[in-house]
């Protein structure tokens, strides 16, 4: 290594020790609470070591998962509050919402809680206000370009099923996008809700009885967590399905597009990084991904019987083999 390129890698170590102390005031630990279930919290821890937090010695996190039963969420909010934590992250918007009826002094940071503005946890997403900030992947443009990219791979799609979590607020805003998305290509749309885990097996049922062309999976938290199932169901019912995460692409869906569900948890981290510092949320403008990812699984296409067309392949960010 040269004398140049030794001094550059010494001055971003000394750089990234000297950010990682100021992120730890000598002898504090702090205290954060984890609010709702998700499969992808690693992101977030591994951000928070990265920054210079470690669970044991300077880190408390208190976790309450209520597992896809959202009824449990409102007491398991105020649980978190009483054990007085610093900071409360939550996934999804229905863990936010219970967050924030259960403390408006404890600061919250949201991770992928969509239409936070049109569900009123925030005043707006430049100036969130109040004790809440985070991030929100859900818009209704991307519903439009779901739908426009099956409608690409499939040409002759006609009905189109959609299932998605009824109990969460933000998802009535997807729904209705995908809805008028759909009339606006002269699709049939079958709307298909559950609310728990429970009522999976019955929407698998009605969506059966339909016999759709193609299905779009809403990216919300409960079916995050049954995701496995949506998978074997629409491999099992040779199921064209769109998703909203690669990260389900990767699992074996056959095609999604989103923002990065790994990126969103990383950038969590960040945020509770900041008001553990001394940031205001009221004052940290709530972000929104700003690039989209395509994924396509080969392997899931070609056990469906389907060609990729190129068009879609070129602009594929990841095509899994």
């Amino acid at each position: 290594m040269d004398r140049r390129a030794f001094i550059g890698t010494l001055t971003g170590s000394l750089l990234a020790a000297a950010l990682a102390a100021e992120a730890q005031q000598a002898g504090r630990v702090y205290r954060i609470g984890i609010l709702e279930y998700s499969p992808i919290w690693e992101p977030f821890r591994q951000r928070l070591h990265e920054l210079g937090y470690v669970e044991s010695r300077n880190l408390v996190v208190e976790e309450r998962r209520a597992t896809g039963k959202p009824e449990r969420i409102t007491a398991m909010a105020r649980e978190l509050v009483a054990t007085k934590v610093e900071v409360i992250v939550t996934a999804g918007a229905v863990a936010t919402n219970a967050a924030k009826q259960a403390t408006t002094t404890i600061p919250i940071v949201m991770i992928a809680a969509g239409d936070p503005v049109g569900i009123g946890l925030v005043q707006s997403l430049a100036r969130p206000g109040g004790n809440v900030t985070g991030s929100s992947p859900l818009g209704p443009e991307t519903a439009t370009k779901r739908l426009a990219l099956l409608k690409e791979l499939l040409p002759r799609l006609s009905k189109l099923a959609l299932l998605w979590n009824a109990s969460n607020p933000a998802n009535l805003v997807y729904e209705r996008a995908t809805n008028a998305a759909a009339r606006s290509l002269n699709l049939t749309e079958q709307s298909v809700a559950v609310t728990n885990p429970d009522e999976l097996e019955s929407a698998f049922g009605a969506i059966r009885h339909e016999r759709p062309n193609a299905m779009i999976v809403s990216g919300d938290l409960i079916l995050q967590t049954l995701i496995g199932r949506v998978i074997d169901f629409a491999a099992r019912t040779r199921l064209p399905v769109m998703y909203q995460y690669s990260e389900n692409a990767k699992a074996g869906g056959l095609l999604a597009y989103g923002a990065s569900y790994t990126e969103l948890f990383r950038r969590g981290a960040e945020y509770t990084d900041k008001i553990l510092r001394g940031a205001k949320p009221g004052d940290l403008p709530v972000e929104q991904p700003t690039k989209f990812e395509l994924a396509i699984n080969l392997k899931t296409a070609k056990a469906l019987g389907l060609t990729i067309p190129p068009s879609l392949l070129q602009r594929a960010d990841q095509v899994i083999e």
